[in-house]
């Protein structure tokens, strides 16, 4: 298990320096500048402005400003944003751990969800349960996560006053009453995140435990005398769930960019709000900073998932 992780880590490494070096010439070639306002600016010499474009780089050929970017991400240094006048690290920490709560509770919720109504009507195939779970799942993923957001936000923040529509990420308190807050505040987006997800996983379940339940071993198992819920949970439910993980590990980039959207909609202070911010004032070094975390996300989520595929089907040898 060590070497086969190791091995995937190494094989990881080509990845996500083609991954950076497109990004960073996507954005070293696409419009603006990030010291516009200065340029804009008459209390700003020429030469103070041109120091700083001699002091960050920017009139360097490109791939020159790539190697010196990649050397100093080795040795820890992510940059330093031009609009927050701070180190780029520092502005990562501060938001990823928010929208790691809220995408990570919303996966959790969309397979809490998912599987069990999935599981629950590929038993009954064409029955008004499944019937009704099927347009449940339509309704779902046929319905954007700003549209639900907006809605969310009317029905229970400003029609009934239940729940709070701004996220605060410095909450103040502590204990009970600060951990309550804090569940309030993320209910909204962690439903419509999560809402959305479980609709698609819905019915990957379902087509998955129909192909498994045709299988020898899981007719073999009901003319044993097994009831049908054991045959679900220890011979269906299991090996079908293996395509659901390649989807859930596939599916990590359209829920992180759906972060982006739903955090602009409650304003929760994340890392999705960092990147528009920082793409709104042409800010190169967290944009660059922000999406390779995303990439390095991917990567680390679909080596889980494989190892995943291990423990869920033995047959698969992990090496």
């Amino acid at each position: 298990m060590g070497a086969y992780i190791l091995r995937r880590l190494l094989i990881a490494i080509p990845s996500l320096l083609g991954i950076s070096l497109i990004l960073f010439v996507v954005l070293a070639l696409a419009p603006g500048d990030p010291f516009g306002e200065l340029a804009a600016n008459p209390n700003v010499p020429p030469e103070v402005r041109a120091a700083l474009r001699v002091k960050f780089g920017l009139d360097d050929p490109i791939f020159t400003r790539y190697l010196r970017w990649l050397w100093a991400m080795l040795h820890g240094d992510w940059g330093f944003s031009f609009a927050s006048r701070v180190n780029v690290d520092a502005l990562i920490l501060q938001r990823l751990p928010t929208t790691l709560f809220v995408v990570g509770s919303s996966q959790v919720l969309a397979l809490l969800v998912a599987v069990p109504v999935g599981l629950y009507a590929a038993r009954r195939p064409y029955s008004l349960a499944d019937q009704v779970a099927n347009t449940l799942a339509f309704v779902g993923f046929s319905l954007p996560t700003f549209f639900t957001g907006l809605l969310f936000i009317l029905l229970f923040s400003i029609k009934l006053g239940w729940l709070p529509f701004v996220y605060q990420a410095n909450l103040p308190g502590t204990g009970l009453a600060w951990a309550w807050e804090t569940i309030r505040q993320a209910i909204m987006p962690v439903a419509v995140l999560g809402f959305f997800q479980a609709a698609s996983y819905t019915r990957y379940v379902r087509a998955s435990a129909l192909d498994v339940a045709r299988l020898d071993y899981v007719t073999t198992a009901r003319a044993k005398g097994l009831t049908e819920g054991t045959v679900t949970r220890r011979h269906i439910a299991r090996n079908a769930l293996i395509p659901v993980v390649t989807l859930v590990a596939l599916q990590i980039p359209a829920v992180f960019g759906g972060a982006i959207v739903t955090e602009q909609i409650f304003r929760i202070p994340g890392i999705g709000s960092l990147l528009i911010d920082a793409m709104l004032a042409n800010d190169t070094p967290v944009v660059m900073a922000v999406t390779f975390v995303f990439a390095g996300l991917v990567v680390l989520f679909n080596l889980v998932a494989d190892l995943l595929y291990g423990w869920l089907d033995p047959r698969i040898a992990l090496r």
